[in-house]
């Protein structure tokens, strides 16, 4: 997020805010996004639905959406937006749970240095998002397969700082086509050799992988205090927006900080923190998402350290900053 790009996405949000076209303001109304909207909104609530779309059925419906002369009009589309999404989340998360029960029964390829695995079945519109989602369980690089026509499709996705292309290329005598990027990709190749395929792109990723890049990394911008975080603070932050590649938002550790006793698992896979510091003086909430199992960290009486990044939550008619959680551990001394 710089350059032209930062200031397209500056001058867009001004805009999508005080005269917003008919589309986002009917998705906004569909997906209950609060207003005013933000990068983050538009990133994870709006553009996700658009996406869905040509995912799950066809990519023209986006287009009308936009073009919409009316907002009743738009909000026609912008249902069937939804839908779509509700059915790529479906399919994404029954498609996520089938591919890691397959790794699992599989020990050659739960101990790999990379993931290759295909269903016929599985829907092409989310094997990508599903190759991010492996990619959060063994973090190493990983290619999602599926029938399309007589040929398999798949998408692929890397792990920071290895060459998924470079890798990909070096099998290429067993695909029919292939394309993408450092960190991103695509190919289609015939079902019988999608063995050899797998085979041939372990034997090349454990050959050129390093043992740090299959280790996941967080990279911390500051340590602060709990006493540190204020209505101030968030706003000097907020003058670094939009955040995105290249201008990630802060990352911060707060260290040595214990549980309330108000924390709790929502959903089996989240956790709702309210957490206070030694001084028993000051208190935050946060949200940290997919780190139920960490759950027992909380639950001692122990101190724990925390890395979070900042945003605000609105909730009956209130703004209060809080955490978003990435990772706990046990409070290091």
């Amino acid at each position: 997020m710089t350059g032209e790009n930062r200031v397209l996405a500056y001058h867009g949000l001004q805009k999508a805010n005080a005269e917003p076209n008919f589309g986002i303001a009917a998705l906004a109304e569909i997906g209950s996004v609060q207003q005013p909207l933000t990068i983050h909104q538009l990133v994870f609530m709006i553009a996700p639905r658009v996406n869905a779309a040509g995912r799950m059925d066809e990519g023209g419906k986006a287009v009308e959406l936009f073009i919409a002369g009316s907002f009743e009009q738009a909000l026609g589309f912008a249902s069937q937006l939804q839908s779509d999404n509700t059915d790529r989340r479906e399919a994404d998360k029954i498609t996520t749970q089938e591919a890691l029960q397959l790794i699992e029964e599989n020990p050659a390829w739960k101990n790999s240095r990379s993931t290759v695995v295909f269903q016929p079945h599985w829907h092409k519109g989310v094997v990508g998002i599903v190759a991010s989602r492996l990619i959060e369980h063994y973090h190493r690089p990983t290619i999602v397969l599926t029938q399309s026509g007589e040929q398999v499709a798949g998408s692929a996705r890397s792990v920071p700082g290895f060459n998924l292309y470079e890798a990909i290329h070096a099998c290429r005598e067993h695909l029919i086509g292939y394309g993408g990027h450092f960190a991103a990709a695509g190919m289609t190749l015939l079902a019988d050799q999608v063995d050899a395929f797998r085979e041939k792109f372990e034997a090349v990723v454990a050959a050129s992988i390093t043992d740090d890049q299959l280790i996941p990394e967080i990279i911390i911008d500051q340590e602060i205090k709990l006493q540190d975080i204020s209505p101030t603070f968030y706003s000097i932050l907020s003058q670094m927006e939009p955040f995105g590649p290249e201008n990630l938002r802060p990352v911060f550790l707060l260290s040595t900080l214990y549980d309330t006793g108000q924390s709790k698992i929502v959903k089996e896979e989240h956790i709702r923190f309210v957490l206070k510091d030694k001084t028993n003086r000051s208190t935050i909430s946060g949200i940290g998402f997919g780190l139920a199992n960490r759950f027992s960290l909380l639950t001692g009486g122990q101190p724990i350290d925390v890395v979070c990044t900042l945003d605000e939550n609105h909730f009956n008619n209130k703004t209060t900053i809080q955490l978003r959680v990435m990772d706990i551990r046990a409070a290091q001394p």
